[in-house]
């Protein structure tokens, strides 16, 4: 049995229907506050959680590398699909897509990418996941 949960995490504040996940961060060097709206919005369960953690998680990861790198991002957008699977009885995240679009002034693509997949490697979710997890990450 597989279940998927899904996140959609913004630079500003996102409402809607469902469960909320709140967080804040810096962009422009300017405080902002996000919220993960769960699009399913039947309340809480474990992919959900997983995937709004790791969304956040991942955006906040990618604002600190583009900040060591030498650049802000006007605005993130990460969606994060996490695929939760029973594995000898127990939930167990096996997937996470990470799905990010930023608008990020002066990056080449060439760091953008590299950038990304730092943050990737850096989040404290990705490291926590024992998941297949794959990146699409786009300049907008």
């Amino acid at each position: 049995m597989k279940r998927k949960g899904s996140a959609v995490w913004t630079g500003d504040l996102k409402s809607g229907a469902g469960t909320m996940s709140v967080g804040s961060g810096f962009v422009k060097n300017a405080p902002y506050v996000f919220a993960a709206r769960f699009e399913s919005a039947v309340g809480t369960n474990p992919e959900e959680l997983i995937a709004t953690a790791h969304a956040g998680c991942f955006s906040m990861a990618f604002s600190g590398e583009l900040g060591k790198a030498g650049f802000t991002a006007e605005s993130i957008e990460t969606t994060t699909i996490v695929t939760l699977d029973f594995v000898d009885g127990k939930p167990t995240v096996t997937e996470s897509f990470l799905k990010m679009t930023a608008k990020v002034p002066g990056i080449t693509p060439d760091k953008f990418q590299e950038v990304a997949e730092a943050a990737k490697i850096g989040c404290p979710i990705s490291r926590l996941l024992n998941a297949k997890i794959t990146l699409d990450a786009k300049l907008a």
